[in-house]
């Protein structure tokens, strides 16, 4: 973690992992401090995310924070523009345009809190964490707990015989499986 930093310094700071790891609560533990500290914080998430809620970033552990649900990446510069902290969860559904956007609020000074999947279901990399991760002064890796072994988890593993990449769920289609239990899809 950035312990002293120059007043004017942005940067990027990664959380990142499998499903059911903690991100999302890493994420509003994180806000909820830059929030105690009277800094001026934007939230966002992705709108095809509403799992939980249209207007808060929920976890699992059901922790919320109120934030903004957005289409278009662009967005985030819009509803930016007074912010010092900037928090975006799920940032695997928002595609390459992120990264960008991420650089330029970095570059502003702005302090850039990004959280999302590190592999899709396949246990490919999900952009555009890959990159974000190249480029982020801060990078916290979170692992959840193995439903059938209990070791700790690195992969999130579909239950379903859906083949599309991207299928918001939770816990009625993905598990969380150590590198052992893992069992990667047929194609």
């Amino acid at each position: 973690m950035l312990d002293v930093v120059s007043k004017d310094l942005g940067w990027i700071e990664v959380i990142t992992g499998s499903m059911f790891s903690g991100k999302s609560e890493e994420l509003i533990r994180r806000l909820r401090r830059a929030q105690i500290a009277r800094q001026n914080v934007a939230i966002f998430n992705p709108k095809m995310d509403t799992r939980f809620s249209n207007d808060h970033i929920v976890s699992h552990s059901e922790q919320k924070i109120p934030s903004i649900a957005i289409e278009d990446v662009s967005e985030i510069l819009e509803h930016s523009r007074d912010a010092k902290v900037v928090g975006i969860d799920e940032v695997q559904f928002l595609g390459q345009e992120v990264v960008p956007i991420c650089e330029k609020l970095a570059s502003e000074g702005k302090r850039v809190i990004v959280a999302g999947l590190d592999q899709d279901y396949r246990g490919v990399p999900f952009e555009p964490i890959p990159h974000l991760l190249a480029i982020a002064e801060s990078i916290t890796k979170t692992l959840a707990i193995c439903v059938k072994c209990g070791n700790p988890a690195n992969r999130t593993q579909r239950i379903t015989k859906d083949k599309d990449r991207v299928i918001v769920g939770a816990t009625n289609i993905y598990e969380a499986r150590c590198r052992k239990c893992y069992e990667p899809p047929e194609e």
